[in-house]
């Protein structure tokens, strides 16, 4: 058993010896632990700083290209490399990669294909009560899409089987995080969680510039999640206000025109049919996206085949 440890990096010099230095180089469950590092476009030497400490495998960059496509680049790595297990840390030090033991552990006891690290935001001191709030809702929203218990869906901090990452496919620029989750809550993959802590924060978040931005992109992503996923979910509902809408005015134009004051009211009418035409529309979208969703299962199936094909054997 292979487990491999990767760290997508953005001018990390400072902080990521500090990361590679309390990885446990030994892990219960595995034979081998290994480590691999993505430089993403840094500036400060930061691949160079990860080749002299002896990182076993380095990605670079020549540009930025975001925290998803970093860890995809990532992950194709290790499973080349023969990765049982791969675990997902930051170059900032935020997580205590001396717990990757306890997170690895479900896997290797096969109760669980992913597991996510549990900050415990409600007593993380430098978050808002804002924050702390918005992380809560945001967690509740993944999971209720992705038909999983998860505390801090936000968590970077994970574990995956090779099984599980044969079956993801990580498509946004922005963050992995919440798509991979609702992937497999909706592949039913096992979603599991732990209790972590954290280290002291180094230094604010690059991934985006404010909490408004942050909840603006991952709203973003959630709802393209569930529209790929749960179509009818979105549509219906969509369809239903929609015809609802409709039907209040329709209903007032009609008790009017049994009144014979019906002349008066005839924008009840236009407003009722244009709402009507809206349900139609929702309607017809969830034909189309009901279509894509099965192509799109055809192909992630192909995709999937190739996977297996390319890294040399079954999960």
């Amino acid at each position: 058993m292979k487990l491999v440890v990767q760290i997508p990096c953005l001018d990390e010099a400072t902080t990521l010896p500090l990361v590679l230095a309390t990885i446990p180089r030994e892990v219960p469950g595995f034979d081998t632990v290994e480590i691999l590092v993505i430089d993403d476009g840094s500036t400060d030497g930061t691949a160079d700083v990860a080749r002299n400490l002896g990182v076993h495998h380095v990605v670079r960059h020549t540009r930025t290209m975001g925290l998803a496509r970093s860890f995809r680049d990532g992950v194709d790595l290790a499973l080349a490399h023969g990765a049982d297990v791969v675990v997902n840390t930051d170059g900032d030090n935020q997580y205590p990669s001396a717990m990757i033991p306890d997170l690895v552990a479900p896997i290797v006891a096969g109760e669980a294909d992913i597991v996510v690290g549990d900050r415990q935001t409600a007593t993380i001191e430098h978050f808002s009560p804002f924050k702390k709030a918005m992380q809560r809702f945001g967690s509740r929203v993944v999971s209720a899409a992705a038909h999983a218990d998860l505390p801090d869906a936000a968590s970077g901090f994970r574990a995956y089987s090779r099984a599980s990452l044969l079956r993801l496919n990580v498509v946004t620029q922005f963050s992995y995080t919440m798509e991979t989750i609702i992937q497999a809550g909706n592949k039913h993959l096992r979603i599991a969680s732990v209790p972590i802590t954290t280290n002291p924060k180094t230094r604010e978040s690059r991934l985006f510039r404010n909490i408004w931005q942050h909840m603006g992109r991952s709203g973003r992503a959630i709802v393209r999640s569930f529209i790929m996923f749960r179509p009818h979910l979105v549509f219906l509902t969509l369809a239903g206000v929609f015809l609802l809408t409709a039907l209040v005015p329709a209903v007032r134009f009609l008790v009017f025109f049994l009144q014979g004051e019906g002349d008066g009211h005839v924008q009840s009418l236009v407003f009722a049919a244009a709402m009507l035409v809206g349900a139609l529309l929702c309607l017809a979208l969830l034909v189309i996206a009901d279509l894509q969703r099965t192509n799109r299962t055809l192909i992630e199936d192909s995709l999937e085949r190739l996977k297996r094909i390319e890294y040399g054997r079954d999960a």
